[in-house]
């Protein structure tokens, strides 16, 4: 094992030892529903914050969230919440559930099927719940 990763098992055990003394619940604590406390962004504010209000010749919103899918397509969308957020923010901003599964599509090049997978199993649900939403 090397120094890095030594390192990281130490740092592991010590937050793991400083969750079970605060409090011996949050060891096994899971945040299934965390995601649908903060609703999504307007497609008027996104375009302000990623958009191109502060650099016109630069990517729009939807071109900035398509990018952030692919990246975190790549890296196997290790956060679920925070991938169907970004989903959520991509369809918001414009994007089609298409383009959304292109862009994941493309991305098995890069990270591979588990990866894709994965990603596109994160995309479904939330196509899945604005089906649900709309009906």
């Amino acid at each position: 094992m090397s120094d890095f990763n030594k390192l990281f098992q130490q740092m592991m055990e010590q937050g793991q030892e400083m969750v079970r003394a605060i409090n011996p619940a949050l060891e096994s604590f899971q945040a299934h529903g965390f995601d649908k406390m903060m609703p999504t962004m307007p497609r008027d504010v996104m375009e302000m914050i990623w958009g191109n209000a502060f650099n016109r010749d630069g990517l729009d919103a939807k071109q900035r969230l398509m990018a952030m899918i692919a990246g975190m397509t790549v890296q196997g969308a290790p956060v679920e919440p925070m991938f169907k957020a970004v989903v959520r923010h991509a369809l918001e901003a414009g994007a089609s559930e298409k383009e959304i599964s292109e862009v994941i599509y493309q991305m098995s090049m890069l990270g591979g099927l588990p990866a894709m997978s994965r990603a596109l199993g994160f995309a479904q649900a939330v196509f899945a719940e604005n089906e649900e939403d709309s009906a």
